[in-house]
């Protein structure tokens, strides 16, 4: 079992509670406590370090290495004191190197010595990596939950506009009619690749490493596929070393609130160029805007603008991660306490960013009568007279060069495709006839396009419902998800 020790600082008459200490001589000095406490840090996972140490003390209790009644009382004490962290009666302050050692302290307080024995066949080195494991596995619930608003506010608005018509583009110049029910649902299928990341991502981070001790196992008989089984975790880690060291589960949940934060920062860049007066595609709610301190006119997209700003910082959040890690020698090193404060503000950011940008998406405008109007003149049924001349037997790179020539004739005459005539189109054409002019209504252009998963209606319409039902799996699986970390309830 761990050493316990309350020490005097030399500077100060504090008294700082240590789970380690019988081989030291002089007390830590105030700086290094200080410099070295995680505590204001990993204090949020207060909760979980208490699950973990619940079914850790049922386990013993299993094992014959705990009486019945010192695990009950060790039980009863851990639920006591979460409760009471729960209702604000112990708050989570005060002089402690970690929240390890808060607990210990405070459960002490409630059932006396017995808690020393709670470390027993426990290291601190499994315990925080059992913690971070289950915080990250919540965490990955509530991505879920806030991805899933993003993809109900897309799909909201999808509904709304499967008639609305816009410029599709590349490289930011227009290029062909789409709809915008077809647009907001490019966003939504992205999303979903976040969701599908998130889905695999459980597998990897519900490993139990509880058992593993400090490195090379528990010297007693301990059963660490129960106290699994007792946290929901699917399995144990495969090898005590990898168990303490592995930080990949920490990496990825980073990587994907970084491909996150890039798709909502696309989604982003997108509405402050439409919220400009020169798209005029978008109005934002005055709720989700913000002005200017000295231009009394100004509606500023603030919100989606920061929200493209912060995708900047989980990115850097991500490089930090992997800097940390990549020269650590197994097993455990001190510099692996900096892993939360990085893994937690790339969470926190990114769980902001999905709410606040469901919420401005949902309370937004389309200007849809400035959507189609933008199309007027710009050339982007092209393509379309290309496939016409193609359907009459003209290869495509001729059918090509022939509309291009078209379009130069257009523009210097200062018209748009929807202006130009038969006689204009047979100049440089004779394969031309009178159904030609048909094609060249946005409206026909949409239509006309139903493979891969195009702009025709009827394609939209069914990936609104392959949307809707991917929705519904989600939500099953958000259930099943929240199941795993109610495994403990019945001892409560």
């Amino acid at each position: 079992m761990a050493t316990r020790e309350r020490r005097s600082n030399e500077q100060t008459s504090v008294s700082v509670e240590f789970l380690w200490g019988g081989r030291f001589k002089k007390p830590l000095s105030q700086e290094a406590l200080q410099f070295s406490s995680s505590f204001d840090i990993d204090k949020r996972l207060w909760r979980h370090d208490i699950l973990a140490s619940i079914a850790h003390a049922i386990m013993l209790g299993e094992s014959g290495i705990l009486s019945l009644s010192e695990t009950k009382e060790l039980v009863k004490g851990l639920i006591a004191l979460m409760h009471d962290i729960e209702i604000g009666k112990v708050s989570l302050e005060g002089q402690y190197e970690d929240i390890h050692s808060f607990v210990e302290s405070k459960l002490r307080e409630y059932v006396g010595e017995v808690a020393n024995k709670l470390h027993t066949a426990r290291s601190r080195n499994d315990q925080v990596v059992t913690d971070f494991r289950l915080w990250c596995r919540d965490a990955l619930c509530q991505l879920g939950k806030a991805i899933l608003k993003m993809q109900q506010a897309l799909i909201s608005q999808a509904k709304q506009h499967i008639d609305t018509l816009l410029p599709g583009f590349t490289h930011l110049q227009h290029a062909q009619p789409v709809r915008l029910a077809h647009h907001l649902l490019a966003h939504f299928w992205a999303f979903q690749r976040d969701l599908e990341r998130l889905k695999e991502f459980l597998s990897r981070v519900n490993v139990s490493p509880l058992g593993a001790a400090a490195l090379a196992g528990a010297g007693l008989p301990i059963k660490p596929k129960r106290s699994a089984n007792l946290l929901g975790f699917a399995k144990t880690a495969e090898n005590s070393m990898d168990a303490i060291s592995d930080r990949d589960f920490a990496c990825e949940l980073v990587f994907i609130c970084s491909l996150i934060m890039v798709h909502l920062s696309r989604l982003a860049e997108e509405i402050i160029l439409w919220s400009t007066p020169e798209f005029a595609f978008i109005t934002l709610d005055d709720a989700w805007c913000t002005g200017s301190s000295i231009m009394p006119q100004k509606r500023n997209p603030d919100i989606a603008e920061l929200v493209r700003g912060k995708s900047s910082v989980v990115i850097g959040n991500l490089m930090q991660l992997l800097t940390l890690l990549k020269g650590l020698p197994l097993t455990y090193n001190r510099d692996l306490q900096e892993d939360k404060a990085i893994v937690f503000n790339a969470f926190d950011i990114t769980l902001s960013s999905l709410s606040v940008m469901s919420q401005l998406l949902l309370k937004s405008t389309f200007n849809t009568e400035r959507m189609r109007e933008a199309l007027t003149g710009d050339f982007s049924t092209a393509t379309d007279l290309a496939d016409y001349l193609v359907q009459k037997g003209v290869p495509f790179r001729e059918a090509h060069h022939i509309i291009g020539q078209l379009v130069l004739h257009l523009t210097e005459k200062r018209k748009g495709l929807e202006n130009a005539t038969l006689d204009e189109l047979r100049l440089f054409s004779e394969k031309f006839d009178a159904d030609a002019l048909k094609i060249l209504r946005p409206e026909r252009s949409v239509e006309r396009r139903k493979e891969l998963a195009g702009t025709k209606k009827s394609s939209v319409q069914k990936q609104l419902k392959g949307a809707e039902s991917e929705m519904e799996q989600t939500k099953k699986w958000l259930k099943s998800l929240r199941q795993l970390s109610e495994r403990l309830k019945r001892y409560f």
